[in-house]
């Protein structure tokens, strides 16, 4: 991994045009630039957003407050849309996972590979309802992806590729609604500006007016939605 002074980074190169620097859900800092840019010019940006850099760290240590470390045991809680439910460990029924009356319920035979089938959850269930409000949101934005796909996107919530397409996090659907609803504009805006630049937000503030507040609940919450 690539360390500038006090600042250790992973760098990845690539045929976009624009330079950004991510500081991930982990806390690592990722940084995504050009194929041409050289190493000193990317030092020269490192030193340019020191002071962005460390607050962004700073921000990311105080959300990380809120981490919780869940156990597959009966009574703990697990997110969806934005909700708890407290799971049941049940000997027998025709799934491996289900929702059912207020409360997760797990079969028992599937404890050993309990994170998976709860991943698995979490893709099946996000493909429809994410897959539905993209819809609406690439209507409301005037945009249309190539592609979308729930996957493990380690430390993001959603991604946009050069090519058009746009990725989500399985763990979006832990999330609320609105917020939901946020992680998806401020994807397919991306199809318009690249970048977090001053015209991304402007373009984002014209379908979502408060996605400050939005933006503001994932520091805080964001890393309590996780296995």
């Amino acid at each position: 991994m690539p360390e500038y002074k006090d600042i250790s980074y992973a760098l990845k190169r690539s045929k976009r045009k624009t330079s950004s620097i991510y500081i991930e859900r982990d806390g690592s800092i990722s940084v995504m630039v050009p194929e041409n840019l050289s190493d000193t010019q990317v030092e020269d940006m490192l030193e340019k957003k020191r002071f962005q850099i460390y607050k962004h760290l700073a921000d990311w240590e105080d959300a990380n407050y809120n981490r919780v470390y869940r156990e597959f045991v009966s009574g703990e809680g697990f997110y969806y849309l934005g909700r708890s439910y407290k799971l049941e460990i049940v000997s027998e029924q025709e799934v491996p996972l289900k929702l059912k009356n207020g409360s997760f319920r797990l079969r028992k035979k599937d404890l050993p590979k309990a994170k998976e089938v709860f991943k698995e959850f979490y893709r099946e269930k996000g493909k429809t309802k994410i897959l539905k409000r993209v819809k609406f949101w690439q209507e409301k934005i005037g945009v249309a992806p190539k592609e979308v796909k729930i996957m493990e996107l380690q430390n993001r919530w959603g991604s946009c590729t050069p090519q058009g397409n746009v990725n989500f996090h399985w763990k979006t659907i832990m999330a609320p609604l609105t917020i939901i609803d946020y992680i998806i504009a401020h994807e397919l805006t991306h199809l318009i500006h690249p970048n977090h630049s001053e015209a991304f937000w402007n373009e984002l503030d014209k379908v979502i007016p408060d996605y400050h507040r939005h933006k503001s609940w994932l520091k805080l919450n964001g890393a309590g939605m996780d296995l």
